[in-house]
């Protein structure tokens, strides 16, 4: 079958993503470097907004959000690969699910750690970094495939799904070697990568396919209820974490 109809869901939220990029872009916004104003006004997250404002909905928004071209072009390729080797494993509504829960559990893992080590200006005044992008979510579908990976009830090869996982494990642990030794020299580039949402996107991602079998080699009846349970463990566990930061002081 076509390649879209193979994987409906890669499609749909490579493409919201670029639309996304492109109404920032016809409403002002740099294609390169836009402010963090810019990124605000569409959705992005930000620690303050969400705690003291009550924007909760950032937690979300936010991973539909590009800080400029080259940041979108690197997660939708990302994306587009990873969502390709996932969604046939998963469905269509397993990717979207992974994609949204964790790119939620990497946004608010990412809003408690900014909430507890703000930055400072030159002045002494605190201030919160704005964090976007899918790539929380991203690192959440190859936490995914590699548990998923892992069954012995694929029709594959074993050798070929080893190499398939060895594959998602090291893009997973360059990606975040790669973002921690940015931020190591963040002093000289002026560029910080969310590590924070990337590690909690990644956890969510493993835990989510804990209970789940792939859709590939399984019974439907068994697939559809596991995916059913690891969606509600999920949410449950989302929902718990987002009272915890709730209850977080908000005075500094």
């Amino acid at each position: 079958m076509p390649q879209w109809s193979a994987a409906p869901a890669t499609y749909v939220l490579v493409g919201i993503n670029c639309l996304v990029y492109l109404a920032m872009i016809l409403h002002g916004a740099s294609p390169f470097v836009p402010g963090a104003d810019q990124v605000l006004q569409f959705g992005a997250d930000q620690a303050d907004k969400v705690l003291i404002l009550g924007e909760w909905w950032r937690i979300v928004t936010a991973m539909f959000v590009h800080v400029g071209i080259l940041h979108l072009a690197t997660n939708m390729w990302c994306l587009w690969n990873l969502g390709l080797l996932a969604e046939p494993l998963m469905s269509s509504g397993g990717l979207l699910s992974t994609y949204i829960l964790t790119g939620a559990a990497g946004n608010l893992l990412s809003t408690f750690w900014n909430w507890r080590h703000p930055m400072h200006d030159p002045s002494g005044a605190i201030y919160f970094l704005p964090g976007a992008g899918a790539s929380g979510a991203v690192f959440g579908i190859a936490g995914a495939l590699i548990v998923l990976l892992k069954s012995n009830r694929l029709p594959v090869p074993p050798d070929e799904l080893k190499r398939l996982r060895k594959s998602v494990i090291y893009f997973a642990g360059i990606n975040l070697v790669i973002g921690f030794s940015i931020n190591f020299g963040a002093n000289l580039t002026g560029v910080l990568v969310d590590n924070s949402a990337h590690i909690g996107g990644f956890l969510c991602g493993l835990l989510f396919a804990s209970p789940m079998v792939p859709r590939i080699g399984s019974p439907r009846s068994s697939f559809k209820l596991r995916l059913q349970w690891a969606v509600i463990m999920v949410v449950l566990i989302l929902v718990l974490f987002g009272f915890f930061i709730a209850q977080q002081s908000p005075a500094l």
